[in-house]
């Protein structure tokens, strides 16, 4: 039992990365000019999106459209703070 629950924490722990990593992408892909066509690309927004939206209409009620997309960053420290809690529960 104790293997799956250390095999579960760290699944989870590459499943937060791999999605953070994706997070950075495309914050990086938004300061270039890119085929908004390509797989790839489309993909990256697919996955992002639903997090990130919900961030940004949250920040936009809250400051008004101040030109800046912080959702990214604030959608990062909330996936390591989940990572952190998930992480306590299943190796205590």
């Amino acid at each position: 039992m104790n293997n799956i629950i250390v095999l579960m924490a760290d699944l989870i722990n590459f499943a937060v990365k791999i999605y953070i990593i994706v997070i950075m992408a495309r914050v990086v892909i938004s300061w270039v000019r890119t085929d908004p066509y390509n797989p790839a690309i489309r993909a990256i927004y697919r996955l992002t999106e639903p997090v990130l939206y919900p961030i940004r209409r949250i920040l936009v009620k809250a400051t008004g459209n101040i030109g800046l997309d912080f959702s990214p960053i604030i959608a990062t420290i909330l996936l390591l703070i989940f990572r952190s809690i998930i992480m306590r529960i299943l190796l205590s």
